[in-house]
């Protein structure tokens, strides 16, 4: 049977750890200066003061100092599901992953879980499932060629003459529709940096998640290539969470009885998707003295007031890149900016529903949070998937992704109704499921991903999210129409050229002369 399993790296570190966690603890109460860390374990008297420094901290949570060492993981053989349930799900982490949007999934890169060994039947339905659907992948890219080639060549006719050269660009345009169709168990490789109190947190919850025996060896993993280099700090490391003890389960065992789950998950997908309309992301919450607040924390941060002041003219140079540089910078710098951490105050909330894939890069906006499911507990045994805009507007093309959802989701539930667990049967969602949950953001770091994602090159359901939430803000709020845009816009609006950025990825439209009615793609 095959069984892949995860491969974890330690590829670069903070030297010395343990001490220099503890070195940091006595710098605040040292008046010598800097305590290095050969100071606290030059002799044994010394070793005795950086233990007892060590428990104390811990036991009472000062764990500021365990935040300076940092550790680089190579990690393979990791399933997209577990990236995005687990290490993906906070935002204390930096990740470069495979993207699956230009890199072609082969058919021998998926996670198939350990605990199928022991059913050969449960084996053979997950194995024939994935062979559905990566079989369905390959197809489906052949067949979305011509289209893609139609949709291009009406955006850049003059390329058509050199068609050799573009081929490879449509291939993977082709690659990323496709991609809806693969399951979470499609295996990714990453690098993944944290500091050592992530790695303490992801050891004490490394049972919660959707994939808790893929996280769990995951996280050991992890654990055990710090144990090799500084046995003090990994010792510090505490055994995980029960799962019975987390507030999730306990509401599960409460109020999930009876065999009503599915009833229970069907009324919420109907509550939730009369609520969100016919929105990707629908405005919930927000401030409703946003105008007011802002002015007054400009004043505040200037130290400027006149009493017969321009509202217009004191908010350009906010929202304004002729006069605030940095919203047309793609350092993203603004939060060091002391005028435009005034944003910070301004916060919205969404209700969102995108496909896996498009949220598993929404999620990388990690200073814009989300509440995010368990899966299966939105899976009610239905076909439920996101059809992407340029299979909506094709009849043919429409039938032939039905036709490959139905069989999909049929044989998850043929999957679960022959024993296997929830566990199990997520691995076996479509990247096209979608993920219901809510989201919030202060206005400083929505204003970023809205720049970021209102790029034609964007993932285009998190292209239509966004330019639905700045709709729905600048017909609330009127004073903030056209400030938020594409980067060409806004670079255009600096004066600082090229207006796009991108080079050989320009997107081929002059979008930063578009008013945001005119924002539409098929590719």
């Amino acid at each position: 049977m095959k069984v892949n399993p995860v491969k974890v790296q330690l590829i670069a570190y903070t030297k010395e750890p343990y001490d220099l966690s503890i070195a940091s603890a006595r710098t605040c109460y040292s008046s010598k200066g800097i305590i290095y860390p050969e100071d606290v374990s030059k002799d044994e008297k010394a070793k005795m003061l950086r233990d007892k420094i060590a428990r104390s901290t811990l036991e009472a949570g000062h764990l500021t100092t365990r935040q300076h060492p940092h550790f680089i993981f190579a990690i393979e053989n990791i399933s997209r599901m577990a990236v995005w349930s687990f290490l993906h799900s906070h935002p204390f982490y930096n990740s470069e992953q495979v993207s699956q949007r230009y890199v072609e999934v082969k058919p021998e890169q998926f996670y198939f879980p350990e605990s199928l060994q022991r059913n050969i039947k449960l084996y053979e339905i997950y194995k024939n499932t994935i062979s559905f659907q990566i079989h369905s992948y390959q197809e489906f890219i052949r067949i979305l060629i011509p289209y893609i080639e139609k949709e291009y060549y009406n955006i850049f006719p003059y390329r058509k003459k050199q068609k050799e050269r573009w081929d490879k660009i449509i291939y993977k345009k082709a690659m990323e529709i496709a991609r809806y169709i693969l399951p979470l168990a499609t295996f990714t490789y990453l690098y993944h940096t944290i500091s050592g109190i992530t790695l303490y947190r992801y050891k004490k919850m490394a049972e919660v998640s959707d994939v808790p025996s893929e996280t769990r060896e995951l996280v050991f993993k992890m654990w055990d290539c710090i144990n090799q280099i500084d046995p003090l700090y990994a010792k510090e490391m505490k055994d995980p969470l029960p799962i019975e003890e987390t507030p999730e389960y306990k509401f599960f065992m409460n109020l999930f009885y009876n065999n009503q789950e599915k009833r229970y998950t069907k009324n919420f997908i109907k509550y939730f998707d009369q609520k969100l309309g016919n929105y990707y992301s629908r405005l919930v919450s927000y401030n409703t003295s946003l105008k007011e607040v802002l002015l007054d924390s400009i004043f505040s941060v200037l130290g400027y007031y006149d009493v017969n002041f321009n509202e217009e003219e004191i908010l350009k140079y906010l929202f304004d890149p002729k006069y605030n540089i940095h919203l047309a910078s793609t350092l993203n710098e603004t939060m060091h900016s002391k005028l435009n951490r005034v944003l910070y105050h301004i916060h919205f909330t969404f209700q969102k529903k995108i496909s896996h894939t498009a949220d598993s890069q929404d999620q990388r906006h990690r200073l814009v949070p989300a509440s995010r499911p368990y899966l299966m507990h939105q899976f009610t045994g239905d076909a439920d998937y996101i059809t992407p805009q340029l299979i909506r507007s094709n009849d043919n093309l429409n039938e032939i992704y039905h036709s490959y959802m139905e069989k999909i989701f049929s044989n998850i539930q043929n999957f679960l109704n022959s024993g296997a667990t929830l566990e199990e049967a997520c691995y076996l969602l479509p990247n096209a499921f979608p993920v219901r949950f809510y989201e919030s953001g202060d206005l400083l770091n929505l204003i970023h991903k809205w720049k970021m994602r209102t790029c034609y090159n964007a993932q285009e359901e998190i292209f239509h999210a966004s330019i639905q939430e700045i709709q729905q803000i600048e017909n609330i709020f009127p004073f903030l129409k056209n400030y938020f845009r594409a980067p060409c816009n806004l670079r255009k609006r600096a004066d600082i050229k090229p207006f796009c950025p991108e080079g050989e990825r320009f997107c081929g439209l002059p979008v930063w002369n578009y008013d945001l009615e005119e924002y539409h793609r098929l590719i």
